[in-house]
């Protein structure tokens, strides 16, 4: 095992709760509303899938749904997508769907796993390559800095970037080539089944944690350095803990 790669919402990071990012951009613009009411403006937001990072669309309008299919291969589309399913929940004036847009890309909005730099730190002290490879339509490099993961980092493979998306093997090999890695002595780490389990198809290994709140999730990223640590012939540093479970892709 030479390199890790990481997916980056739901597994480095938390995006917030759909209340605070509403409460947030309502605050900065001056609006108030009246706290039912913002509550269930909080939830319709979340139910049409608005929030990036957030839950899914209950529904993709037919009007959006090759825009959303696609939404992670261009910064433009990614912002077209979801402005178009934030404005189909009434706000209080149109700019705010546009600033709700803006508030989701900034540090402030993203919470690190409890491990997560733990984590980062023992790769880099093992000489583990680490790579970030992200479905994303924005720079997500100065999230990494305000936080202090940055310096753990040695490559970031970005959807938007490259105009491809997981789980095209395209971005995993790209990934795996920026970190100087074999593919087979290469871990992908993500939350996605479907999506980071497309590295599968290049021989990398691929294990799966839980997309849940931070404080719900304070070690899930720990089993990685027992996975590392044991493919490279070590005696695992850290007790075993039960996880979302992994998959071997190849030798």
């Amino acid at each position: 095992m030479t390199a890790v790669m990481f997916d980056f919402s739901g597994t480095l990071f938390r995006i917030e709760s759909a209340e605070s990012w509403l409460g947030h951009v309502l605050d900065a613009a001056g609006v108030s509303l009246p706290e039912p009411e913002a509550a269930a403006t909080a939830r319709a937001l979340e139910a049409a899938g608005a929030l990036p990072g957030g839950a899914p669309p209950l529904r993709v309008p037919e009007e959006l749904a090759e825009l959303w299919e696609t939404r992670d291969e261009s910064s433009a589309r990614h912002r077209a997508a979801y402005t178009g399913l934030s404005r189909r929940v009434a706000l209080p004036d149109p700019a705010l769907h546009e600033a709700l847009y803006e508030r989701h890309m900034t540090p402030a909005a993203w919470t690190p796993y409890p491990d997560a730099a733990e984590v980062l730190g023992a790769l880099r002290e093992r000489g583990i390559g680490v790579g970030v490879v992200s479905n994303i339509g924005w720079d997500l490099r100065p999230v990494f800095r305000a936080h202090g993961l940055d310096a753990y980092v040695d490559a970031y493979v970005l959807s938007y970037e490259h105009g491809v998306r997981k789980p095209d093997p395209r971005l995993f090999r790209t990934a795996c080539e920026a970190l100087g890695a074999d593919p087979r002595r290469v871990l992908m780490v993500g939350d996605d089944r479907r999506a980071d389990g497309g590295a599968a198809a290049l021989g990398c290994r691929v294990h799966f944690v839980d997309p849940l709140p931070a404080e719900l999730r304070p070690d899930g990223l720990r089993p990685v350095l027992d996975l590392v640590d044991r493919a490279r012939g070590d005696r695992p540093r850290t007790p075993p803990r039960r996880s979302a479970g992994d998959h071997a892709g190849g030798q």
